[in-house]
């Protein structure tokens, strides 16, 4: 990107973001023996063990290595913790430093970050602003992954204190309508940070459509898994299909049978499911597959950030920040930041309404859209090169953020991705009208 477009941070808030981040890290891992941090050998996750030092490697490599030509804190952490040279199957062969050592070379990282910044005075340079943030969100989404793969491997429930009180705030059906219109589409250069497969903002029409108001429920998606949904072979196109016959799936993955109704996994308890909650950990297929059976459709990510972005009567050009507005998220806008521990139900915080009507766009689930992962015009390469480029293409967006990502990371624009065919990760959908 062009470091310049980024917004120079007081050196007190990078600083007290490096050890709330830290500290969440601390938090995921917190309680695991030297087996679960290993874990089995699967495509889905990495070692926790593995995960925990590149996330430090990470800091170390794009800042005190790459800005300050500084040596690491740990022998051979290149060889170790790069991502891009370290093949994922290798990762659980490798002689990794034990738990203690590797939180250690964290935590020499972290405080390294923090004494560089306090000699750059009250407030970073663009320069060291851009560089702390890239390698704190990246520290941030590889804390949302250590929370899905605790979930995949049955792990028990993290702690990150009194967890919220889930209401059942129950559903919210019907649609609204989105007249659609011209619509500026990326960031157009004032974000405080900016991903590279943000850039640029460009102009996108957009027909009038319908959306619904709250994401696909459980008891939707129950309705469709009673009515023969996976069973049937016209409402899967053909990918699809083949997904579900090498899968074996017949139900989302982490339900199963409790009499006549159905449980759902959360870690390693399982508990009545939530009937109005949204439904979480579905693949792209298996949304769309949804939709067909009730005669509805995905919305193209265009759609989902002309809902989300704006308001009746903008211009083209005018992005709102967030659902509701521009002011930061709170506990009372959207379920993010893993103070629930889980997805609360679709009808709950109307205070983050889109200015169109839809509920909770930001926060609880990731919502798949129809749209491939696929550059914007204007797209370069920023310094962590391998952050969108190699994934072009070959997955599928989402948006919007899920009840585990950090509220300081998330906002309408930010564009998530994911292979079509992945279950584990805490994605949902909403649909619209045909």
């Amino acid at each position: 990107m062009s470091i310049e477009t980024t917004q120079p941070l007081p050196v007190s808030d990078l600083t007290t973001m490096l050890h709330d981040a830290h500290d969440r890290t601390r938090a995921l891992v917190q309680g695991l023996d030297a087996d679960q941090l290993m874990g089995p050998r699967l495509a889905i996750v990495n070692p926790l063990l593995w995960e925990i030092g590149h996330v430090g490697w990470f800091h170390e490599h794009f800042v005190l290595a790459g800005l300050d030509r500084q040596g690491s804190y740990i022998d051979g952490s290149d060889m170790l913790y790069d991502s891009m040279k370290v093949a994922h199957d290798s990762r659980w062969d490798l002689d990794l430093p034990d738990l203690g050592a590797t939180l250690s070379y964290m935590e020499r990282v972290r405080d390294a970050l923090c004494d560089r910044l306090s000699r750059k005075g009250k407030t970073a340079s663009v320069r060291d602003t851009y560089h702390t943030l890239l390698t704190l969100f990246h520290e941030d989404m590889h804390d949302e992954a250590f929370t899905w793969s605790r979930q995949t491997l049955s792990y028990p429930t993290p702690d990150f204190g009194e967890p919220a009180v889930r209401d059942d705030a129950g559903p919210l059906p019907g649609d609204v309508e989105i007249p659609g219109g011209s619509h500026v589409m990326g960031a157009v250069g004032d974000e405080p940070f900016i991903f590279d497969n943000e850039k640029w903002g460009h102009r996108v029409d957009i027909a009038p459509f319908r959306m619904a108001r709250a994401p696909v429920t459980n008891a939707e998606y129950a309705d469709f898994v009673a009515d023969g949904g996976y069973a049937e072979r016209r409402f899967w196109d053909d990918q699809g299909w083949r997904w579900r016959e090498i899968e074996g799936a017949e139900h989302p993955v982490y339900w199963r049978r409790d009499g006549s109704g159905w449980q759902g996994r959360e870690f390693q308890d399982w508990m009545k499911l939530r009937p109005h909650a949204p439904v979480i950990h579905v693949c792209w297929h298996e949304a769309r597959a949804f939709c067909r059976w009730a005669g509805r459709r995905l919305p193209t990510e265009a759609e989902w950030d002309f809902a989300a972005s704006r308001a009746p009567g903008d211009r083209p050009e005018d992005r709102r920040r967030f659902a509701w507005g521009d002011d930061p998220p709170t506990p009372q806008r959207a379920n993010l930041d893993g103070r629930a521990l889980g997805v609360i139900d679709v009808a709950a915080f109307p205070a983050g309404d889109a200015a169109f009507g839809c509920r909770q766009m930001i926060g609880n689930v990731w919502e798949w859209t129809e749209s491939d992962f696929t550059p914007f015009p204007g797209f370069s390469d920023d310094p962590y090169r391998d952050y969108s480029r190699p994934w072009f293409y070959t997955h599928k967006t989402a948006r919007g953020g899920s009840w585990a990502t950090r509220d300081r990371l998330v906002w309408n624009g930010w564009r998530n991705f994911a292979m079509a065919g992945r279950q584990d990760l805490f994605y949902g959908f909403r649909t619209c009208a045909l």
